[in-house]
């Protein structure tokens, strides 16, 4: 290879927001499961106190969503973000953090691809940020729990 060719850029390297990207993706996959296991941890040993007795949880497993909220007085839609301290919800957080990566990491890539003037991408990432934002609100009465 001559010096001219070696000093031309790949044009199927990826944009350093897309390594971006994947790299956040991987710290924030793994700080998710690592949340998920300290704070299920806390919960089985009892360390931080559960909202709902397991015990309460097993008698009613079988029941219909609506009837199992009303007997345990579990939280629906985004009201367990106000439980995030006890031990059965904690592990929200995680839960949380793994599912909202997907639209921390397409923020980068909207930035890369209007810096390149990739307008066709650039309009798919930032409708999937909004697509994904209005699932995960409960706007529509869904998601979001």
């Amino acid at each position: 290879m001559n010096e001219e060719q070696s000093n031309k850029q790949d044009p199927l390297a990826p944009m350093p927001e897309q390594i971006r990207y994947a790299n956040m993706l991987f710290v924030g996959a793994w700080g998710g499961i690592i949340i998920l296991a300290i704070s299920y941890f806390l919960y089985v040993t009892g360390i931080i106190p559960a909202h709902i007795d397991i015990a309460l949880v097993v008698q009613n497993w079988g029941k219909g969503v609506n009837e199992f909220i009303q007997i345990t007085n579990a939280p629906d839609g985004w009201s367990w973000a106000a439980l995030l301290g006890t031990g059965d919800y904690m592990n929200f957080i995680g839960l949380v953090l793994l599912a909202a990566m997907t639209i921390f990491c397409y923020l980068f890539l909207i930035v890369g691809y209007a810096r390149h003037k990739d307008w066709i991408y650039c309009v798919i990432c930032t409708l999937e940020v909004l697509v994904l934002t209005l699932a995960a609100s409960g706007i529509l009465g869904t998601g979001g729990h």
